[in-house]
């Protein structure tokens, strides 16, 4: 039987990561393997108030997360605005890590899909393209359209 797949391209630590850190190496092998690194779609549990919010991890820190997505009560809509066509913009939010109770992998449970899944089969898109932080979205823009105004210069 094989894992499943995670929503992260990057591979998760080992035991054997976790030995090279403890015997002197700079962490830097080990941090870039973690489940719960950047582009990693989460599920987040917060308290104070209860709520939960599914996105994709911006930062994690000492401090608290920064995720870049919807509240989980937002989930239907938000397919079916992206299924239409209609514009969309994710909110980018950090949360301090006293109001989080638990972070957690969005994997599938069993036969369920997981909320990528069900959000791959109703859109046709990959959560992580539509959940990318507007500032990148914006950048990626400002180059296109730069390079279009140099074009139309010359």
């Amino acid at each position: 039987m094989t894992p499943p797949d995670l929503q992260c391209a990057l591979p998760p630590a080992t035991i054997l990561d976790m030995e090279r850190l403890g015997a002197g190496d700079s962490g830097g092998h080990a941090r870039r393997n973690e489940p719960f690194s950047a582009g990693a779609v989460v599920i987040v549990t917060l308290s104070n108030p209860r709520e939960k919010f599914w996105g994709m991890i911006l930062a994690l820190a000492p401090e608290g997360l920064s995720v870049s997505g919807v509240e989980l009560a937002s989930f239907e809509d938000l397919t079916l605005m992206v299924r239409d066509g209609e514009p969309f913009t994710p909110a980018v939010v950090f949360f301090p890590m006293h109001r989080i109770e638990r972070v957690e992998i969005d994997l599938p449970d069993g036969n369920l899909p997981s909320l990528s899944q069900r959000f791959s089969a109703k859109t046709g898109l990959e959560p992580s393209a539509v959940l990318a932080p507007p500032a990148a979205e914006n950048a990626h823009r400002g180059d296109a359209l730069k390079s279009n105004l140099s074009k139309e210069q010359a």
